[in-house]
Formats: C-alpha cells, structure tokens, sequence
C-alpha cells in the first residue's frame, strides 16, 4: 500500500470512528432495522443480532450481549436502548439519536395515524368490528406473554412465590406497580448480597445461532471507544441538557396551566412511568391501564385493548401504545383546540417524555453501568424484579380478559380487598367465541403473532356484520 493509502486509510478511519463504518451506511441500517421492528422486544433483539452481528459484523457477540445486559437493568423499552446504546458505541452521541430515533419513527407514526383514524371513525361498523376481533387476539397474546416470561424467570420456588405475590398484590389489593417493583428489587438485592443462588440471572433474550464472532473480529474491535470511557465533566453535561430536555417541558406546562390541565397530567403521568418501566412493555401496561382508566378517565378498557392492538400491528416497540392513551386524553378534553389536533398534541407529548429519558439513560449511565456488570446484589435484584413481572403482566391478562368476556362487573372491596367480578350473565358469546380461537392458534397450532392478529381481525369483520 503506498503511503498516500495508508494516509487516506488513517483519515477514513478517524472520520468514521476508527471502524470504517460510515453515517449514511449506519442510518440505512438503522433504518432498515426500524422497518423490521414487528414482534416485541424478543423479536426486534433478534433481528438486530442477526444484523449488527452476524450480517455487518460491527460488533461482537460478547459486546452485544453486554449492552442487552445494560438495557436490562434499566427503565424503558430494552430493544430500543439496545438500538441507542450501539448506535451511540459506533458513533458517538448522534449515531445513538439516529439509532433510537428511527427505531420508534415508524411506529410513532402508524400509531398517530390510526389513533386519529380511531377517534374520527370509531363508531363506524367496520372499524369496531376491527378491534373486536383485536381485542381476542391481544387477550392471547399477552398470555403468551405471561407463559414466555414465566419459563425464563421462575426457575425456583423463590421465584414462584415473587410472581405469586406480585399478582395477589396488584389484582386483589391495588397495590401500585411501582411499589411492587420497588419491594421485589429490594428482595433481590439482599438476596444477592447475601450470594442466595435463587436469585441468580440467567437466560435473557435468546439470539441466533451459528459461529460466535469475537469482538475482536468485529468492526468496532474488543477495545472500548474513547467517547465510551466515564469522564466526570460529559457526565455533568449530558445530565444538564437531557434534563432539561425531558423535564423542562413539564415543569413549563405545569406553570402555565397548572396541575389540573390535561397536557400536564399526561406530561408527569408518562414522566413518571419512563423511570419504572422495568420488565418490558406487557409489565408497566397494567399499570398504564389501572391510571388511564380507572384514575384519569382518558379512555375506556374496551379502547385500551384496541391501543395495544394497534401496537402489536405496527413497528416499533410495544410501550409505543402509550401514545394513543395521551391522544385520547387530549382529544376528550381539547379545551379551545380542536379535538383531533388536542389528540394530536397529547400523543407527541406523550411520545416525547416517555423516549427522552430511554437516550439519557445510555448517553449518561452506560459509561458507568459497564463497571456494575457481574454484580451479585443488582444482578439478584434485577431476577426479583423479572418475576415480580410476571405476576403484574398475568394481571395484565386478567384484567384484560374481564373486561373483554363481559359486559357487566361487579365490584368487592372487604377490607383492604378490591376486586371486580365477573356477573356470569354478561358473558358475550362471540368475544368468548374469538378468544377461544386466539388461544388455540397461539399455544397449540403456534401460528405467528401477526398472522393471529390478522385472522382475528377478519374474524370480528365477519362476526360484526352476521351480528
């Protein structure tokens, strides 16, 4: 090589991050995994391991399985932060805003088009006949949910009797979701203090098989970046301007208008739930259903089946449902706008404090994060913490599966109990019919979660218009 290659080879390099991996070859990769971002978290973790890794080769399988491991024990959509967290490893600050991004744009967009297609149109025939046939389907798959999460958590008595309490907690006694991932964290970390091997992780998101690349064969190389390393002064900056970026916006509407206004119950409500948001979307949804509905009154249960329908037919990650709740909130109390642009507005605002937090948690805490790496205590807090997760999301179910099955409940509250029972009378023959259905395809002949939601869709068409 002669040395004005050798030099232009040197410049390249630099200008690309010492890895040789372009921007604009970056953006289109990112672009192309948004695209293909369908199946929650699993899914969309598998499909970027078989991009970044296996096809590009941009970093290895030890590193990739390490950022999975950072997105883990934070608050937020992991898939997401993984897409944050490796963009922001190749590129620095703006290859991790590209990464995240155009990995909830996609979906951003879908969910807005139909929220103001479901609040326009929604009394026509068609369209509830759509999300009748939906709703059986989402009560299916979030039972898939509850049995996957289930196999990969509970793998000891301990880990049982967590899940168990969790659910008593939350389904019999409205204990508050957060309360509940606060005391099973704290379990878990004395646990693993203590070396208890009940709560040891193990498993996490399964990747795809075949050779195993090293990092140092990969792109970015086993080293860690410069821009990677702690620096006390980025910390302070990053922390400054991502504060500002997610708080100021809340603080500012919560000044104009103060703590009864619309926008400034969506604004703190979401802000609140970007920071305990562990477990992954199907957990935080049964407390984003309890508040929406029962407390705010923004929507009715039967609309939450449909939001998370929406969800699970569009890129992107699953928590992007939260944007059709703060539509609906805004579109039913627009003040002086108009409904669907009020809609319109709550739905951005929501999107916007639920995803800042995701980018400061990496930009600001995966420096320091890869040190805590093979920690006992949080590494047995985050195992508490998973199960307690399948109780909630089985109560996601429950409360799902009452409310789509009948009509009529009737509420029982002895003590500290409060539960809503079924009036057997109000079952309706048709949703049992096509959850009936759901179920079958999805546990016993195994067909797809698109497929499933498809056919369901098709099925309520047909049951709207017989009926």
């Amino acid at each position: 090589m002669s040395e004005q290659a050798i030099v232009d080879t040197a410049v390249s390099a630099q200008k690309n991050g010492g890895h040789g991996v372009s921007l604009g070859e970056a953006t289109r990769v990112w672009a192309r995994i948004a695209a293909l971002s369908f199946g929650g978290p699993a899914g969309q973790i598998a499909v970027m391991h078989r991009i970044l890794v296996d096809e590009k080769r941009w970093i290895g399988e030890e590193r990739f399985l390490h950022a999975l491991n950072y997105c883990m024990l934070l608050p937020g959509p992991e898939a997401q932060q993984l897409a944050v967290y490796v963009g922001w490893l190749m590129h620095r600050t703006l290859g991790g805003l590209i990464a995240g991004i155009l990995f909830v744009l996609p979906g951003a967009v879908a969910i807005m088009a139909l929220s103001l297609i479901y609040a326009a149109f929604g009394n026509v025939g068609l369209v509830q006949g759509l999300f009748f046939g939906l709703k059986a389907a989402v009560l299916a798959i979030v039972l898939e949910a509850v049995v996957r999460i289930g196999r990969r958590a509970l793998k000891n008595r301990v880990m049982l009797g967590i899940a168990a309490a969790a659910f008593v907690a939350i389904f019999a006694f409205d204990v508050p979701f957060p309360v509940i991932i606060l005391a099973a964290g704290l379990i878990g970390f004395v646990g693993g203090r203590l070396g208890r091997p009940e709560f040891r992780v193990g498993g996490g998101h399964g990747t795809s098989g075949g050779a195993v690349l090293a990092d140092a064969d990969s792109r970015l190389g086993a080293g860690t970046p410069v821009h990677a390393r702690p620096a006390a002064g980025r910390s302070l900056r990053v922390g400054a301007v991502g504060l500002a970026l997610w708080l100021g916006p809340v603080l500012a509407l919560l000044l104009a208008f103060g703590t009864a206004d619309v926008y400034s119950q969506i604004a703190v409500f979401f802000s609140k739930m970007a920071v305990v948001t562990f477990g992954g979307a199907y957990a935080v949804l049964a407390y984003v259903a309890q508040q929406a509905v029962e407390h705010y009154g923004w929507l009715q249960p039967g609309e939450m089946l449909d939001g998370l329908g929406m969800a699970e037919t569009t890129p992107g990650p699953l928590i992007m449902v939260v944007q059709f709740v703060g539509f609906m909130g805004a579109f039913r109390d627009p003040g002086a706008l108009p409904p669907l642009l009020a809609g319109a507005l709550g739905g951005l605002l929501t999107t916007w404090v639920t995803f800042v937090p995701c980018f400061l948690w990496i930009f600001l805490g995966a420096p320091y994060v890869e040190a805590l790496r093979g920690n006992r205590a949080l590494s047995g807090a985050l195992s508490a913490i998973t199960a307690a997760v399948v109780g909630v999301v089985l109560n996601l179910a429950a409360w799902f599966g009452l409310h789509v099955l009948f009509h009529e409940l009737r509420p029982l509250a002895v003590g500290g109990l409060s539960l809503d029972l079924p009036v057997l009378s109000s079952l309706d023959p048709a949703a049992a019919v096509l959850t009936l259905g759901a179920v079958l395809a999805v546990f016993v002949l195994r067909i797809g979660m698109i497929p499933v939601l498809l056919l369901c869709a098709a099925a309520g068409l047909l049951l709207r218009a017989v009926l």
